[in-house]
């Protein structure tokens, strides 16, 4: 794919997944035990071929920068790159901040606005998903299309919470309609099963086509398209001037896709990855998710016992642990007795021994003999006493973001990164 270029979209401040995103950018989010959300897209790239990728993002950037600078370095032959573009001041793009998807791609336009560049790939920096974008761009091309659309069949149930494609006779696509609520809606963007089925897929009861923000466009004419416009969105604003004036087709994909959106979504995703027959499959040999190196040591585990989990590489786990359907971060040090069940652990960015903490305490990172955490996400660099309990005892569904330790959303209690909690401090006495 030397003729095509990948920009992901970074996205805006992700309030939804506030406060994962209160000191980093969504796609710098980490995900699966050593991960980040950039991951995904990033390598689905590389295995497609496709060796030039731009990220777009503006807000508090400097965790992805770094992430990005670390884990894809080209050599000086291959013409291969991942570079970041944070939103900046320029001659032709002003000083504003990334209005929408389509303004952040317009004010980059300089960057791959090249003649050996004939398709651009955009895709989303939040989604957990394995495609071949190479197949995307097969379809692209067989189909003569000006822009090309990826997307997923989904019932009328979860159409409500999509933007939907309507195709013709001849399988164009001739109307969209963001997030359709009416039977009467949902009539108008219905897709014949039998279409469907012709495309290799069982439409299993799915007879709507939902957009999955995967588009692949000419590279000439997204130029025509935004240059010079006022266009920030590309469902809203982009998609209708094209449907109506451009040859516009739909790639099928059914496999699975999840958009990370939201404290709910991000919680089940991880924990899924960590039961015994996940959705979605971190190992395929000749399709890797690729990362950061690092070089560290095996996990060393004592007289614990761990079920349904992924432990990342790094850790130290005592005696009388008890581990079960979750997933633990690299460089977790877990002391003995403790209980972590249905929870998401992120880790340490360095051991204790390798730099003095930030504030004055005895509390070492890691997490404190004898605690408990159930159903909770644990950010980064964390330091947990000795019999803590942090479960959401009061079932309540959210607290104040304002708290400067921990909080609660979507019923999940998350510990902000580098809190320090001391010894028997409980979740329902003190937030």
């Amino acid at each position: 794919m030397k003729n095509a270029v990948a920009l992901i979209l970074g996205g805006g401040r992700g309030t939804r997944l506030a406060p994962l995103t209160s000191i980093r950018s969504k796609p710098a989010v980490p995900l699966g035990g050593m991960y980040r959300l950039i991951d995904i897209p990033i390598s689905n790239c590389l295995n497609s071929g496709i060796n030039r990728v731009f990220v777009l993002t503006q807000f508090m950037s400097v965790s992805l920068h770094n992430h990005i600078n670390n884990a894809y370095q080209f050599d000086n032959f291959s013409g291969g790159f991942v570079e970041l573009l944070a939103a900046q001041e320029t001659p032709s793009a002003g000083s504003d901040w990334y209005q929408g998807t389509a303004d952040a791609v317009r004010k980059n336009l300089i960057y791959f606005n090249q003649s050996d560049i004939e398709y651009v790939v955009i895709l989303s920096g939040d989604q957990l998903y394995r495609m071949d974008y190479s197949k995307l761009i097969e379809t692209h091309i067989a189909k003569g299309a000006d822009v090309t659309i990826a997307c997923l069949p989904v019932t009328r149930e979860d159409a409500k919470g999509f933007g939907i494609m309507q195709l013709d006779d001849h399988g164009r696509v001739s109307g969209f309609v963001e997030k359709p609520q009416t039977d009467e809606a949902m009539d108008a963007v219905r897709t014949d099963p039998d279409w469907i089925r012709t495309q290799g897929i069982d439409p299993e009861g799915r007879d709507c086509l939902a957009s999955m923000g995967i588009y692949v466009f000419g590279r000439e004419l997204l130029n025509k398209l935004l240059e010079g416009s006022t266009y920030t969105d590309f469902g809203k604003e982009v998609f209708p001037e094209t449907i109506k004036n451009f040859k516009v087709y739909t790639h099928l994909f059914d496999d699975y896709w999840e958009d990370i959106g939201t404290i709910r979504s991000f919680y089940e995703a991880n924990l899924n990855l960590a039961s015994e027959k996940p959705s979605f499959q971190m190992v395929q040999g000749n399709r890797p998710i690729y990362t950061h190196a690092r070089f560290l040591p095996p996990t060393k585990m004592g007289d614990a016992s761990v079920k349904s989990s992924l432990i990342s590489v790094g850790c130290e786990i005592g005696d009388g642990v008890e581990i079960e359907n979750s997933v633990i971060g690299l460089r977790t040090k877990i002391a003995p007795g403790v209980k972590i069940k249905n929870s998401i652990i992120m880790g340490a960015a360095y051991y204790n021994s390798e730099r003095p903490a930030e504030v004055d305490t005895e509390i070492p990172l890691g997490i404190g003999e004898g605690t408990v955490i159930d159903g909770a996400i644990i950010d980064l660099d964390c330091r947990i006493g000795k019999n803590v309990r942090i479960i959401n005892g009061k079932n309540r569904m959210e607290t104040s973001l304002d708290h400067p330790t921990c909080v609660i959303r979507d019923g999940i209690p998350i510990l902000i990164k580098k809190s320090i909690l001391p010894d028997d401090w409980t979740l329902d006495d003190e937030v």
